[in-house]
């Protein structure tokens, strides 16, 4: 395995680090670029080897809380100040700029979060597009006029209604799309008019500092933008901050949880824990359907919220779906992800891959049967696992009541898709779910049914840039992500009643 150590070439970025025996970075913080207080700073560790690849600040609560404050009085004023169209030209700006440095992107997604080449280039590429289309977030900033003619005690008066900036949001991002999902949590976040101060992942800080300066180089507002190098341990008196008018978090359910009892009465956006559940009926197509579900559970080696993690089929096409799975899973190379023709890097800690291993082995022992991978092949390397159970024992499992983080899923044989729906509905989580078959009155009738965000006909859930909105239902989440659909999130509503009585406004002339 070749050494693992970072190389940043881009001039953009010369400013905000020094190569020392470790790459050593700064963080922006309302337009200021610091080192922090404390002098040991973050360790930021490459999966790949478990090597240290950088440094970030580690912030004192009294340097975030001073930042806070510079978002709240004077970012949130600035960006909502600075005219939409000039906003758009940011975006536009920042678009450009990530083309122009995408390979050291690329090879920060790689060391830093394990990824392939071509994922990190697919992370790349919808960052740039988001960016692009932040003018259908325009669109659908709408207001209303409401006459008041229609009621007896309203008479003479009009309302107009309008959507404005509720000032500044706070955006805490997962580890396993740090660029993009950054990405998205600022647009939507700014395109209305608001500042935003974005909490890293500790374990992939670098994507978002590095995008904080092609975002100062673009012109955003300098005090409208903060990332804040702080761990998720000492964030309880940041998120307890009242100027923090909305909170956006990607993670897992009982970090939103824990959010929202700490975080006490504003507007969330959480997109929780998920693991998707898959239901084939009789009538699928093949090799399509196995095909998209091994997909659906390896793709960046399981470490996503739209993961594939449950498996109902049906019995007249369960054996045939059985082998062809395990046929493509056998396909899918574990090593490291610099290296060609690897098609799963290693997970993000070892911490995972323990549970990970854990929660196999309790499904073995309650009587499931291992069909392919489920070995450990190095501190964080795993084999995707596919595991046959019964259907009386899944809710006992490990696997059926909590999001294990890795390529894992369990296959089930049922009696018909009702037996299927049950069984989907019946877990914690509601964030997507798919159908592979033909017959549209069935899955009709399953799409009506099933109790989550989102429904894939014939494909794997796949979230993507958020042209289709995706949020989850019950443990998975609150509220909606995706082009347009987040601008209610992010604002608030005002009426504005004007009253005519008296004026003969209404007069009939």
């Amino acid at each position: 395995m070749k050494k693992t150590e970072l190389n940043l070439t881009s001039t953009e970025f010369q400013p905000i680090f020094e190569k020392r025996e470790v790459t050593t970075f700064k963080t922006y913080l309302a337009g200021k670029w610091v080192s922090g207080s404390d002098p040991e700073g973050l360790k930021v560790v490459s999966p790949i080897d478990l090597s240290v690849i950088a440094k970030v600040p580690k912030l004192s609560l009294q340097e975030v809380k001073d930042t806070i404050g510079v978002n709240f009085e004077k970012g949130r004023w600035d960006i909502r100040n600075m005219p939409g169209e000039k906003r758009l030209k940011v975006y536009h700006r920042v678009a450009d700029l990530l083309e122009k440095t995408r390979e050291d992107f690329v090879e920060v997604l790689m060391l830093n979060n394990g990824k392939i080449r071509a994922a990190a280039n697919g992370e790349v590429d919808a960052a740039i597009e988001r960016l692009i289309r932040a003018d259908l977030d325009a669109k659908k900033i709408y207001g209303d006029f409401v006459p008041g003619d229609w009621s007896s005690e309203s008479l003479e008066t009009e309302a107009i209604v309008t959507r404005e900036p509720l000032g500044l949001v706070l955006a805490i991002v997962p580890f396993n799309y740090p660029l993009f999902d950054t990405v998205n949590k600022i647009v939507y976040s700014t395109v209305i008019g608001n500042a935003v101060m974005v909490k890293p992942p500790s374990s992939t800080p670098l994507p978002l500092i590095m995008l904080a300066r092609l975002f100062e180089i673009a012109g955003l507002p300098p005090a409208s933008l903060s990332i804040i190098t702080l761990p998720g341990s000492e964030m309880d008196e940041i998120v307890k901050d009242k100027r923090f008018q909305v909170i956006s978090l990607t993670g897992s359910t009982e970090t939103g949880e824990h959010v929202i009892k700490v975080g006490g009465i504003r507007q969330y956006l959480m997109e929780l824990g998920g693991g998707d559940p898959v239901i084939v009926l009789k009538d699928a197509t093949f090799p399509l359907t196995p095909q998209r579900i091994v997909t659906g559970i390896t793709s960046y080696t399981g470490q996503r919220c739209d993961s594939v993690k449950l498996i109902f089929a049906e019995e007249e096409i369960y054996d045939k779906l059985k082998n062809d799975i395990i046929e493509e899973m056998r396909k899918v190379k574990v090593g490291d992800p610099r290296e060609e023709g690897i098609s799963a890097g290693p997970i993000i800690d070892q911490k995972t891959a323990e549970e990970w291993e854990n929660a196999i082995q309790d499904a073995i022992n309650k009587g499931g049967r291992l069909l392919v991978g489920g070995k450990r092949v190095g501190p964080t390397y795993i084999e995707p696992a596919l595991i046959e159970v019964d259907k009386e024992k899944l809710k006992d499992l490990y696997l059926f009541n909590k999001e294990v983080f890795a390529s894992v899923a369990l296959l089930l044989k049922v009696k018909d898709a009702n037996e299927a729906l049950q069984l989907a509905n019946s877990r914690r989580y509601g964030l997507d779910a798919s159908i592979f078959g033909n017959d549209i009155n069935r899955i009709r009738e399953l799409i009506r049914k099933l109790e989550v965000g989102a429904v894939y006909v014939n494909d794997a859930p796949k979230h993507g840039i958020g042209y289709f909105p995706f949020g989850g239902r019950k443990d998975s989440g609150v509220g909606r992500e995706g082009i347009g659909y987040t601008i209610e999130y992010v604002t608030a509503m005002k009426t504005i009643v004007y009253n005519y009585k008296g004026r003969n406004v209404w007069k009939y002339m």
